[in-house]
């Protein structure tokens, strides 16, 4: 009798855990892998909102190796975008990896005064993305931005013959304006994660390492870096993922110009769905942003263990 009393409450408080995850399971399956499963069905027909008419993989034949009207291989501005996309990413995500490990660094010391430093350091990333765009529209202005009216005080003053540069407003420049304003970021949750990275060694270490005879340049080579690997791969992968879907800041600041230069992927996706109603060619391209992101991922994975250690572990 009392072994199928509490096989009964076994089974009583595991209907109960169901209960309990299924607006969860739910959620996931409506809005989740719902839509997924709806894209990836979008993504071999022709469907324009009003009709659609099954193609099979002609919209991602047409984005990737059919010849297009101008002689080539493939939709151009896809390729001009995925390549825009790359640079941006092979910039943004290693300088802003750098910074915020400074930055978490440097509010790492014992100092009077610490939680406001972090907390003046942490607010920009609580500002909303079209009003630091907007922002960041004013201070890259070519004549009016005070970055431009800082540098031509500068040139003055020291005797330089030059001309600021237009960023935004020139192809030239406005990838490198696009990353310079990525870095508006490097005090937001990167920051909160390489802090709890650093505050979780051990003191011991660094002793150790003095005792060695090791300054601080060392100690930061042979401690520090080592023990923080595992937060640093963390934050590349998430940064990778963040990078390839940069949308708001080319929408609210250039719309994709100058001549397609921050035309990024996830723009051009968003103007095929919404503007061009291209429901097809869009799915193709989330699902072609996929397997780009599957495969970065699965090679950072794939390398971290030649570059990653873990405290304890073999690797």
């Amino acid at each position: 009798m009392a072994e199928a009393r509490e096989e009964y409450r076994g089974l009583h408080w595991n209907a109960w855990g169901y209960v309990l995850i299924a607006p969860w399971v739910i959620g996931f399956l409506l809005f989740t892998a719902g839509p997924m499963v709806a894209s990836l069905v979008l993504s071999l027909t022709d469907y324009d909102l009003a009709s659609a008419e099954f193609v099979g993989l002609d919209n991602y034949a047409n984005l990737l190796v059919n010849e297009n009207a101008v002689g080539g291989r493939g939709d151009p501005l896809f390729y001009k975008s995925l390549w825009n996309t790359f640079v941006y990413t092979l910039f943004s995500v290693p300088l802003g990896l750098t910074g915020s490990l400074l930055l978490a660094m440097l509010l790492n010391q014992k100092i009077r005064g610490l939680a406001v430093f972090r907390t003046l350091y942490y607010l920009p990333s609580l500002v909303p993305a079209v009003a630091a765009s907007l922002l960041w529209l004013w201070i890259l202005h070519p004549t009016q931005g005070l970055l431009n009216q800082f540098l031509g005080w500068f040139f003055a003053f020291a005797g330089i013959d030059a001309r600021p540069p237009e960023w935004l407003q020139s192809a030239d420049w406005s990838k490198p304006s696009m990353i310079l304003m990525s870095l508006w970021g490097i005090g937001g949750a990167r920051m909160i994660i390489f802090l709890a990275g650093l505050q979780g060694i051990g003191e011991q270490y660094y002793e150790a390492a003095r005792i060695d005879g090791a300054g601080p340049w060392r100690r930061f080579i042979h401690v520090t870096l080592p023990l923080m690997t595992p937060v640093i791969f963390f934050n590349l992968v998430l940064g990778v993922i963040g990078a390839f879907q940069t949308f708001t800041q080319a929408y609210i600041m250039t719309g994709g110009g100058p001549r397609d230069s921050t035309l990024f992927y996830a723009l051009y996706l968003f103007r095929a769905a919404f503007e061009w109603f291209q429901m097809g060619k869009a799915s193709a391209m989330a699902w072609i942003l996929f397997v780009i992101l599957l495969v970065f991922t699965w090679l950072q994975f794939n390398r971290s263990r030649k570059w990653v250690h873990y405290e304890g572990g073999d690797e």
